[in-house]
């Protein structure tokens, strides 16, 4: 435990923020309740983010110069060079937050846990902005010290809590905690919108935040963690779980217009609870063993291509060479078989369906969608005929092994260019197909199963399945799933509905009747 307390709080950049701490400390000019920001800025938020985000030598220079800026604020607050100092640590909070960014784009629309951390990460920017507003004395439409108060929310109950919850989140996993986490996450911004606008949505996200700060302590207890890990961290949650109470009479008292707990109140209260039990007892909680990552990087085979398709090497008869590849073809209609493998000799008739509340998005949508000529839907419902074919695409221009081009019109309109592939991952074999985009690609990675004589291809499955965006050297999972349904009526003829979810809503519904050209 020694050792790991060490590592990860005794740095040279670290210990370097606790000494101007205690400078700041005991010959700061300034209020004491400041102090509560300071020890933030200098110790407590550099400690977990040097836990999640490993740092190379410009990354601890420039908490070096954020540091020396933040000291320096306590004797020269007001001016030019106070500006100055503020738009130091802003410059900073963004490169933290870039981070963040970073590391969502690396991963994607999964792990609740890892999402959190970033979360907390591209917080620190907010708060960074208020406390810039607070030094160089914006009119924020409130007064200095609430707009300093901002500044400290966000860092406390922002970016510490978010971080904290996501290094917890690596070691528990449940739809109560899951829950929570969106709770918590909202959180912040829902309060601050709620002071901004409405005191009862104020008051709304108070109880929410009680919810969720009550059940990430109970879920802390459930956590198998080492005995004075597990004891730091109760204490840490437990902290805001008191604390909380109070900003709900905070709250109230604005509501019914009788001042129950005040702003001086508030800061000695906060001060004790939120500084030294919540932050400090909750870093040195996550210094004795800092949690490992869950997140494994994604390895399949990803297409090269960007931007619309424009050599091809000749025509290809099926979307697969062999269906067998994928899936056990014994209890499945010989007909789907030969759809999949000979899909130039058919002809299908698609009806769309967008539900209700997507058709406005999809309406706005369109325009862009016939512009790229990809994902290019109509927006009415009426049956209407698809044509195409399927083109051999070259594996060195795109990068997997016999890629070939499923290209789908309406009239003359393109609406589908899907570059088909696959890929076996722990003995897995699955359907990689992509749509190119502008400066990206669109991966659908799809695993198929047979059920009462049905084909099945979904996006939703463990494994490699999900739906991917790649841009760049990025590629980082969408919020969105697909489910294919294929069945034969009859040795001529298949039926297919297509399915799309984005984040868990359905919003897309496709038809397909499909005919042998006899």
């Amino acid at each position: 435990m020694l050792v790991n307390l060490r590592h990860n709080l005794c740095s040279p950049v670290l210990m370097f923020g606790m000494m101007l701490t205690v400078i700041c400390y005991f010959f700061s000019p300034q209020p004491d309740y400041l102090l509560m920001l300071t020890v933030a800025q200098l110790v407590f938020v550099p400690a977990m983010l040097k836990m999640v985000v490993s740092l190379n030598k410009v990354g601890d220079i420039i908490l070096v110069v954020m540091m020396l800026a933040v000291t320096m604020l306590h004797w020269w607050p007001d001016g030019g060079i106070a500006i100055t100092l503020a738009l130091v640590y802003v410059c900073y909070t963004a490169f933290v937050a870039l981070q963040g960014v970073k590391r969502f784009l690396q991963r994607g629309f999964t792990n609740i846990a890892e999402i959190a951390i970033d979360v907390g990460l591209i917080y620190l920017f907010v708060g960074g902005l208020w406390f810039f507003a607070f030094i160089a004395n914006i009119d924020t439409g409130f007064t200095p010290i609430i707009t300093w108060l901002t500044g400290i929310h966000f860092h406390y109950s922002a970016f510490l809590l978010a971080t904290s919850i996501g290094l917890l989140g690596r070691l528990h996993q449940s739809k109560w905690f899951t829950a929570a986490v969106v709770i918590l996450l909202a959180g912040p911004m829902l309060v601050a919108i709620g002071i901004t606008f409405s005191t009862i949505l104020e008051i709304v996200s108070v109880v929410l935040y009680i919810f969720a700060i009550y059940s990430l302590f109970i879920l802390s207890i459930k956590t198998k963690l080492p005995r004075m890990q597990g004891l730091l961290l109760r204490i840490s949650y437990g902290a805001i779980c008191v604390t909380i109470l109070w900003s709900l009479l905070y709250a109230f008292g604005n509501l019914i217009g009788t001042s129950i707990v005040g702003i001086p109140d508030m800061l000695k209260f906060h001060g004790f609870f939120n500084c030294a039990l919540f932050g400090g007892f909750g870093v040195l909680a996550w210094a004795i063993a800092v949690p490992r990552s869950t997140q494994q990087p994604y390895t399949f085979p990803v297409s090269k291509i960007r931007g619309k398709l424009t050599e091809t090497n000749g025509e290809h008869p099926g979307l697969v060479d062999a269906l067998s590849d994928y899936v056990d073809t014994v209890k499945l209609p010989q007909a789907i078989s030969h759809f999949y493998e000979h899909t130039n000799e058919y002809t299908l008739t698609a009806s769309v369906q967008w539900h209700t509340w997507f058709k406005p998005f999809a309406f706005i949508y369109q325009g862009v969608s016939r512009w790229m000529q990809q994902l290019n839907l109509p927006l009415s419902r009426k049956p209407i005929e698809m044509t195409g074919n399927i083109l051999k695409v070259d594996e060195q221009l795109d990068g997997r092994m016999t890629p070939r081009a499923w290209i789908r019109k309406i009239g003359k309109q393109t609406t589908f260019v899907a570059i088909y592939s696959q890929h076996t991952t722990a003995q897995t074999t699955y359907m990689n197909i992509a749509l190119p985009l502008p400066f990206s690609t669109m991966i659908g990675v799809l695993y198929l199963y047979e059920e009462d004589g049905k084909l099945h291809l979904t996006s939703a499955h463990d494994g490699d399945a999900g739906t991917f965006l790649a841009i760049h050297h990025f590629v980082f999972k969408l919020p969105f799933h697909e489910h294919f349904t294929l069945t034969a009526s009859s040795e001529m003829s298949l039926s297919a509905i297509h399915k799309m979810r984005i984040l868990g809503l359905p919003f897309l519904k496709i038809d397909y009747h499909i005919e042998h050209n006899k």
